[in-house]
């Protein structure tokens, strides 16, 4: 009861473990607490650790409660009592706080990849289709002539949009608690900053008692930069699901993202995409869950022993659907005869509303106007009509430069992490 599942869920952290405990031991070494030659063969023995836990010969198992005490047990057996110096200035709250905040950033740097890629990937879509209409929808009504350039732009601003979210995020959490101890400090000068430069932080977690605060917080605050990201998606997957349909047909999905029924012949079911949607849930789940483990005072609570198993649930199944997208987009096909079938001839209304108004009508007349005349409306040439649609960020003018401006610029913010 007391250890749960955390000698499973520290086998997504081991390697951040480790390596932390050697940047802790370089750290020891600096301050005079070990000598060259015990730091060196402690180094030697994490690494080789590391090799053995990545090549499968050493595996965290029920003969440990975690991963912390699963490399204290193998420091001690193959070094004695120079693996007990190991922890001399940190504790185990150090432990976790630096191995989960090393995964966070590695996580959000995949992250923000992904969003990289799929932003790429909708925007090179928006571009090789710029011009193909399709119908715009409001409260799922055909409303205006739209086309499927400016669908996928709609995915490729919200993905760059998500993006920075995730650096912005990745940025404020870049800071070392390693070196608080159990929240107070200890009485010996750590190499703190050291330490934290040569795991790659951007910066120190100051204050001691704030580094315990912070366990949960920043784990939300991490997927809630999924979460936006997910939410996208699920849009995405909301809108294939009906394009795909034979009501509209729209959209060809790639075949390696269908699957048969299993008794009805006919079928091709948009199974991946319906599992997509479906998949947003589980990082607000995670979200929810560990908000409501963080009603806590001050200072180390083991109440945040919980918030290990949704980080990793929530976060795992958003980077894997994740990844699913950018090739998915690629692979749409667009049925453009269909979609421009679709383009019904009450869809213009609005135009000629606004031309009216353009022409000196007040809007509120011209709406009438154009309300009245929907049964002599004449669908006209769909290409110049849409040409025309050149207020910023429309059919005619879709600014996907700009788009891919502010892309590059997100990507070129985006900081090396170690």
């Amino acid at each position: 009861f007391m250890a749960g599942e955390d000698v499973v869920l520290d086998r997504e952290l081991f390697i951040f473990d480790i390596r932390a405990t050697a940047a802790h031991v370089r750290g020891l070494e600096r301050i005079g607490i070990l000598a060259g030659s015990e730091c060196s063969k402690l180094c030697d023995l994490l690494d080789w650790l590391e090799v053995e836990f990545t090549e499968g010969r050493f595996e965290l198992d029920e003969q440990f409660e975690d991963g912390h005490s699963a490399i204290e047990f193998f420091l001690t057996e193959h070094a004695g009592d120079l693996g007990g110096k190991v922890h001399t200035g940190r504790s185990r709250n150090d432990q976790v706080a630096v191995a989960t905040r090393l995964y966070l950033k590695d996580s959000l740097s995949r992250l923000i990849n992904l969003n990289r890629r799929i932003a790429t990937a909708s925007l090179e879509q928006a571009e090789r289709h710029a011009e193909v209409p399709m119908p715009g929808y409001t409260h799922l009504q055909r409303a205006v002539p739209s086309s499927v350039g400016l669908w996928m732009a709609a995915f490729a601003e919200a993905f760059t949009d998500n993006l920075g979210f995730a650096r912005r995020v990745l940025e404020l959490i870049d800071c070392s608690p390693l070196g608080t101890a159990a929240g107070y400090g200890v009485n010996l000068p750590l190499d703190r900053a050291g330490v934290a430069r040569d795991l790659g932080f951007g910066r120190l977690q100051i204050n001691p008692m704030y580094t315990q605060n912070s366990r949960g917080k920043f784990e939300v605050m991490a997927l809630q930069a999924a979460a936006h990201s997910m939410q996208d998606m699920r849009r995405l997957a909301w809108d294939l699901s009906l394009f795909t349909t034979s009501e509209f047909d729209f959209v060809q999905l790639p075949d390696q993202y269908t699957t048969g029924s299993s008794i009805m012949p006919n079928k091709s079911n948009p199974d991946v995409v319906e599992l997509l949607r479906g998949r947003a849930s589980a990082t607000e789940a995670a979200i929810l869950e560990i908000q409501s483990v963080l009603s806590l005072p001050s200072g180390y609570q083991r109440d945040l022993q919980l918030t290990k198993a949704p980080l990793i649930r929530g976060m795992n199944a958003s980077l894997q659907a994740l990844a699913i997208l950018p090739r998915l987009i690629t692979g749409l096909e667009f049925k453009s005869d269909n979609m421009k079938r679709a383009i019904s001839k009450e869809m213009f209304a609005t135009d000629i509303a606004l031309q009216q108004a353009a022409s000196g009508m007040p809007f509120r007349k011209a709406y009438l106007e154009a309300k009245r005349q929907l049964s002599e409306i004449e669908i006209p040439d769909i290409a110049s009509n849409l040409a025309q649609r050149t207020s910023p960020g429309a059919c005619g003018n879709l600014q996907l430069d700009e788009i891919r401006h502010k892309l590059e610029q997100e990507v070129s913010a985006v900081k090396v992490v170690a």
